[in-house]
Order: C-alpha cells, then structure tokens, then sequence
C-alpha cells in the first residue's frame, strides 16, 4: 500500500542558541587540552544525548565539587552557578572554568548589582531550575525574592517597596514574563528593571516561530529535554497559539507515530539545548514511515557568537 502522506513544517530558527554551543565546546576544548577525566559540576546543558555523548569523550558528571578530584578540570554549566561554587573551587585550589552563558551572567550581574545600591531583587523564574539557583546563589537571601507566575506578583510582600529592582530568568514565556512585570510595575511603580530584557534572543526567537508555525499545523514536536525550561515553554507557546497537540518528546523513538492520521501537519523544533542531528532523526523516521514533504519557516537570522574563556584556548 502507499504510504500515506505527511506535512512536515520545521520552525526556524530552533535548537542550539550560541550560550548552549559555547559550553559544549568548553567541555570538548577542555577534554583537548588537559585529557579526560575533565569534571562537570550538574548536566552542561539540559539535553540527555549531549551528555552522553561528552561521557564518550570523556567528561564525568558530578552534582557537587566534592566529587572532583583535586588535580582535574571542572567546568561549571551553562545555566550559572551560586557565589559559593567558585568560592569552593578557590579554596580548593581547583582549575575550574565557568562555562555560564554570557546572558546569564549578564542577570546575575544585574541582581549584584541591584543588591549592592541596597534595592531588594525581585527573580521572575522557576524553583528549582539551576539558573534561578544560579541567580539567587549571587546575593544573600534576605535580599532577593522568587515570582514563578502572575497570582505571586499580587501577593509578594517586600521589604521596602520603593527600593527594589527586578531580573528575570532567561528561558521564560515572553508573554506570561510581560505579564508578570506589567502586574510588578503596577504595583511598585519605583521598581528598576534592566536596561534591555533578560530574555535571552534564542528564547524570543524559537518562540516566535513556534507562534507562526502552531497556526498551520494540527500536531506539534518539540524536541528537548523534560528538564529544559525553554522547551517547555516551547509547548505552552504552541497551545497558546491554537496547535492544541503540542508534546514535548527527547528523540524520534518517543514519537507515537500511530497517532499522527490521514491529514496531520506535523510541526517539528527543537529547544535551545537540543542538537539538530535528532531534528533530522525525526525527519528520517517519519520519511520511512510516510510520504514526507518537508517546508521551512523562518522568523529570524541568528549570528549571535561567544568567544570561549581564555584559561580554555590559551
């Protein structure tokens, strides 16, 4: 029998940002230079298939610095860690490089700074995600207080409330973040935001295509880890946005392809931390399965760049 046939709509731009791209070379640079072991303090980046794939290069991942040996390299993730660890690795006398993205570190220095001039900081963000731990890690705990969603930024009680300042996590939903800063502002009209948004470019971008490509499509993939905030918002997006089927799946084998019937157009991304080798595993799958015709849509041009550390390419 024929194979019947499949709409395959790729978003773009999607999966790996320049912050993510910067790290994993960090770690690959660093097993180059020094030899394996090299350490790895919590998951680099929130994708399983990247970290086994740093695992078979060499790298061991470790959740405290207590399980690094002193004559080796670590190296801090992505996502930024609290003041603590590289006071820990300091007194250790470790060889550690801090492999945070660059618009990461740029709202841990907001917060210093804010919590310095004595404003309390206000984090737009999720509990327990290992960049809000990161960012609130940056200041003593009586100066910085947690808004995960709108109903909080009714209630939250601050200290003094014309003296207070806010950030937010960088892997947040853009509108729901808007929310949440209209309701702050309305509330402490003396409160200091940043300069230019904490939302990283990468998160506004893939959420932007998502936005244009739900309209067109009946069922939505989002490649990406369980653990990474931005794809998640990836699928909220996409429901808010009219793709009622959004699902957030790691690889091509989580992929029900029974469920995909005689007129389904697929929507197909990939989060931020998530490589494009399983966007083609997907489409490879589904063109053994289906009649496949594959269409682009693309929102944005990204020629975002980070220079590595210079402790890596020294």
């Amino acid at each position: 029998m024929p194979r019947q046939p499949l709409t395959i709509i790729l978003a773009s731009p999607r999966g790996f940002c320049a912050g993510v791209d910067r790290a994993i070379h960090i770690v690959e640079r660093a097993l180059e230079q020094y030899g394996s072991p090299v350490y790895v303090r919590h998951e680099i980046v929130h994708n399983r298939y990247v970290v086994e794939s740093l695992q078979e290069k060499g790298a061991v991942f470790v959740d405290e610095l207590s399980e690094v040996a002193n004559d080796r390299p670590v190296v801090f993730s992505a996502h930024g860690v609290p003041r603590a660890v590289p006071a820990e690795a300091n007194r250790r006398n470790l060889f550690y490089v801090d492999a945070v993205c660059p618009l990461v570190s740029k709202v841990q220095a907001e917060a210093r700074r804010h919590s310095n001039s004595g404003r309390q900081v206000i984090l737009v963000g999720h509990s327990g995600h290992a960049e809000v731990t990161g960012i609130m890690g940056q200041v003593a705990d009586d100066r910085i207080l947690l808004v995960e969603d709108a109903e909080q930024a009714k209630t939250i009680t601050p200290a003094n409330p014309t003296k207070l300042a806010y950030v937010t996590q960088t892997t947040l939903s853009v509108d729901d973040t808007a929310d949440i800063v209209s309701i702050l502002k309305q509330r402490f009209p003396f409160i200091k935001g940043p300069s230019k948004e904490d939302i990283c470019y990468a998160t506004t971008n893939r959420q932007e295509a998502v936005k244009l490509i739900a309209k067109r499509c009946n069922k939505l993939i989002v490649l990406g880890s369980p653990t990474s905030s931005n794809s998640q918002r990836l699928v909220e997006v996409a429901i808010k946005a009219g793709c009622r089927d959004a699902e957030l799946v790691q690889r091509a084998s989580d992929v029900v392809w029974e469920n995909l019937h005689v007129g389904t157009i697929l929507g197909l991304t990939a989060g931020a931390s998530a490589p494009e080798i399983l966007v083609q595993e997907v489409v490879d799958v589904a063109k053994q399965k289906f009649n496949v015709t594959v269409e682009q849509l693309r929102t944005a041009d990204e020629k975002v760049t980070f220079n590595l550390p210079k402790s890596i390419t020294a």
